[in-house]
């Protein structure tokens, strides 16, 4: 099997990656001491695309940890519930990204990038056939943005042939102050536009709406809305960790999805929606996994893709379900919903069925849409990023950590662009 290397990049990145592997690590049979104590042969046929497994048959995670400061790090380290990483993969720094795209990408990232890139360079040589990279990380703080995107530029210019899909989680004032947060994430999406081969958006502000009114969640703690991203990645990676005929590897992800390299910008989603602490199994039909499949209410970035058109969809069905059932079902939706499909790609909704069910053991299913209706989110985002920088405020603390104004110009005129080409696609 082709191996994939995930890289937790920043606060944010680190714990939604921590939620990601206990989530995967259950679905594997594998506990808090890399052992495998269940009996059941698939979870143990595709194991070596996401662990490595030592001699004595304990199964690590190919998983990197960095951070621009060591807190967050530690806590991982000390956790009771994550004894399986590699403690040589956790490279940390001192000064910290201070939300700022500038100290991440230009101070504190280059002191510690080549300390990373050796270790990500053991852990490619313990590949036999490595297929690609998965980075998780934060576009609104500092370390995240800068340092996730210097890292990005670091493995094409070493690893150009290798694929590099991003979960990259976008800010929103419900979630978080930081005033700079616009700055950071259309400075990062230049970086994302040129060198990722698969964006998974996931908008904080969509997040937060599923916990509010959805999931009743008064109060949505971080820790809420990281485990509806880590069961999202679960349902994602459904296909490359199990026996499965669609999407069974990185780069075939991206034939599916990406008519156009610079459109490779998705909209993940998820159902039913539950909670960490849901104890009763919802019992949703073939039927209505499928309904629910194209329900802007279900998909974790705050837009509507019936404001747009649908480029390509795929949709990964987990539990013990016909396959010809699911096959039926999408075919209704797509035709009832053929209006809003771009009418000159055939073909562009693609069906999985894994008959592995998820951790909490109910059917569920998880869809990735490529729709021109995220260019709505960037739209506002390119908003307020304007009214900022019309005024110049805020802009000395970037200037100050070796920035250029015409960086800022750049990186507006590629995400104007790439609105405009999402426009062009809708209206064609």
């Amino acid at each position: 099997m082709r191996e994939i290397i995930t890289i937790q990049v920043g606060q944010c990145g680190t714990r939604v990656g921590q939620e990601f592997w206990e989530v995967v690590s259950d679905e594997h049979g594998i506990n808090r001491e890399g052992d495998y104590c269940d009996d059941y042969l698939p979870q143990l046929q595709r194991i070596s695309v996401y662990y490595n497994e030592t001699p004595d048959a304990k199964f690590f995670p190919r998983a990197i940890f960095t951070d621009l400061e060591p807190g967050v790090l530690h806590s991982i380290q000390g956790d009771s519930c994550t004894q399986y990483f590699n403690t040589n993969n956790f490279i940390a720094g001192a000064v910290g990204g201070a939300n700022n795209f500038a100290k991440g990408h230009y101070v504190g990232g280059p002191e510690i990038i080549e300390a990373l890139m050796e270790v990500i360079r053991t852990e490619v040589e313990m590949c036999d056939s490595l297929q690609g990279f998965q980075v998780v990380h934060s576009l609104g703080g500092g370390t995240g943005s800068g340092f996730a995107t210097l890292m990005m530029f670091k493995l094409k210019e070493d690893y150009p042939d290798l694929m590099l899909n991003n979960y990259s989680i976008l800010p929103s004032e419900k979630v978080s102050d930081v005033v700079v947060e616009p700055y950071n994430t259309v400075l990062s999406m230049r970086h994302l536009t040129e060198y990722s081969d698969s964006t998974f958006c996931i908008d904080n502000e969509a997040l937060f709406n599923i916990c509010h009114q959805i999931l009743r969640i008064k109060k949505p703690q971080f820790n809420d809305l990281n485990y509806l991203i880590s069961i999202a990645m679960s349902g994602i990676t459904t296909c490359f960790r199990f026996p499965a005929e669609l999407n069974t590897d990185l780069r075939k992800l991206a034939v599916n999805m990406v008519p156009y390299p610079r459109l490779h910008f998705y909209i993940p989603g998820f159902l039913p929606l539950t909670s960490r602490y849901t104890n009763v199994s919802p019992n949703m039909p073939v039927k209505e996994l499928s309904r629910g499949i194209l329900d802007s209410n279900n998909m974790f970035v705050a837009c509507d893709p019936k404001d747009g058109k649908y480029l390509t969809v795929a949709a990964i069905f987990r539990g013990h379900m016909s396959v010809t059932e699911v096959e039926h079902e999408m075919n209704n939706v797509q035709e009832e919903n053929e209006k809003f499909f771009v009418d000159w790609l055939s073909n562009n909704m693609k069906i999985a069925v894994c008959n592995i069910p998820s951790r909490r053991k109910f059917d569920s299913a998880t869809f990735i849409v490529n729709s021109t209706s995220i260019q709505e989110v960037f739209k506002k985002i390119l908003e307020k990023y304007q009214k900022m920088q019309q005024r110049k405020a805020f802009l000395h603390w970037f200037l100050g950590e070796g920035m250029e104004e015409e960086e800022f110009s750049n990186a507006e005129k590629s995400l104007t662009d790439l609105i405009s080409d999402y426009e062009q696609q809708e209206n064609d």
